[in-house]
């Protein structure tokens, strides 16, 4: 099957390397707490890394804004995020521009501040989600499959937009396949 059915035409249709990816990073996260600390720790784990990346200049420049490697990095997972799924990549990138911009502010303030910031934020983000993990009983998605990293912001977001009764094709398609990648114990008889 190339696509998951939709229950709401409006909906677009999911591709199965994104329902794979979803799938694969739900069954990690399946404890309400853990979901909780992701909210939080994610992005404070992507902005930090945009620090260094924004430090990073490139010697372009577009409409006097210095591009810097946070911006190409920023427009590729963009692409990533945007052939997942269309309307939510562009709630995801919605979410993170902010980041950037917050890092591009903070690599202002002076190198000390800056890599201060980065060292705060990256070590913080970490405590709050492995502290998830302890709830959940399993380790982090990115240690079986690095891409889970660039799923982990579009997972949030997923999260929100089911909470919020949205996007039934990606909960429906994610619900049906997250226990092929389930740890043995969490597997349903």
């Amino acid at each position: 099957m190339l696509y998951h059915r939709r229950k709401n035409p409006r909906e677009e249709p999911v591709t199965p390397y994104f329902v794979t990816q979803m799938a694969m990073y739900s069954s990690y996260h399946r404890d309400g707490r853990n979901k909780a600390s992701h909210l939080v720790g994610v992005p404070m784990v992507a902005f930090s890394i945009l620090v260094p990346m924004a430090m990073a200049t490139t010697g372009l420049a577009a409409g006097g804004y210095d591009i810097s490697l946070a911006t190409l990095f920023g427009l590729a997972v963009l692409a990533y995020w945007l052939r997942m799924d269309a309307m939510l990549g562009i709630l995801t990138a919605a979410l993170f521009v902010p980041l950037f911009l917050l890092a591009s502010w903070t690599v202002a303030q002076g190198s000390g501040f800056a890599w201060s910031v980065f060292g705060a934020t990256f070590v913080g983000g970490w405590i709050v989600q492995l502290a998830g993990h302890a709830f959940e009983g399993r380790k982090p998605a990115l240690t079986d499959s690095f891409i889970q990293v660039f799923i982990a912001p579009m997972f949030i977001v997923a999260e929100v937009l089911f909470a919020a009764g949205l996007r039934h094709d990606i909960r429906d398609a994610v619900e049906d396949r997250w226990q092929e990648f389930a740890a043995p114990s969490a597997r349903r008889a």
